[in-house]
């Protein structure tokens, strides 16, 4: 199940925390130590490195990973943050698309839904809470948008996904390598003559042949 079962006990501090990480030097290893370092000193503010090892900002020793680097870039932290919600969160979104948008008591339902009963009702209110701080602090905006376009490739049209950015850029090298031909077709009419004659249709045919084909 793709639902992380890490959980805040309170979350009125959450973006304080995010906002020390941007601002801190990156720590070797991610512990309590570091925590109480970023003035983070309560025994509920540990429960910040359960919810960043399922947002997989750190690995299961607390060593910082590829994204929480990026997200400590400002430029694109909420971004980065969304991102990994997506990807921790994708059995909720798969229930619902725009999770995200999602008010905590709708997020706990669906929760309740998901994990069939495995959990009280005060962990599920806890995890529902928790998801919607996160998705309050992240930008879903610009996170994996992605369209398709049609493409042209060994002479059949192929249907492929392609992300912001990279869409354009795709469909110019296309239009710049593909050749464009062009083909005139004629359409002639020709209106026999009202007759009995078949010598007069027999001349037709004759000059088609000579002239046409």
């Amino acid at each position: 199940m793709a639902l992380p079962e890490q959980y805040l006990v309170t979350t009125k501090n959450l973006s304080a925390f995010f906002n020390s990480l941007v601002n801190a030097q990156p720590p070797a290893k991610f512990t309590n130590k570091f925590l109480e370092q970023l003035e983070f000193k309560s025994t509920n503010d540990r429960l910040y490195i359960g919810v960043l090892k399922a947002l997989k900002f750190v690995d299961a020793n607390g060593v910082p990973q590829e994204r929480y680097f990026r997200f400590i870039d400002q430029t694109q932290s909420k971004q980065v943050l969304a991102e990994a919600i997506k990807d921790a969160y994708s059995d909720l979104f798969a229930v619902n698309k725009k999770a995200n948008e999602m008010i905590a008591a709708e997020v706990k339902n669906k929760l309740r839904t998901l994990f069939q009963g495995a959990k009280t009702d005060n962990v599920l209110t806890w995890m529902a809470n928790t998801f919607h701080a996160l998705c309050n602090y992240a930008d879903f905006s610009q996170t994996s948008q992605s369209r398709e376009i049609l493409t042209i490739k060994n002479d059949e049209p192929q249907v492929e996904e392609m992300k912001d950015g990279q869409a354009s850029e795709k469909m110019t090298h296309e239009l710049i390598s593909k050749k464009i031909t062009t083909e005139m077709h004629y359409n002639i009419q020709i209106h026999f003559p009202e007759t009995r004659d078949i010598t007069v249709y027999d001349a037709i045919f004759k000059s088609l042949k000579e002239h046409l084909l």
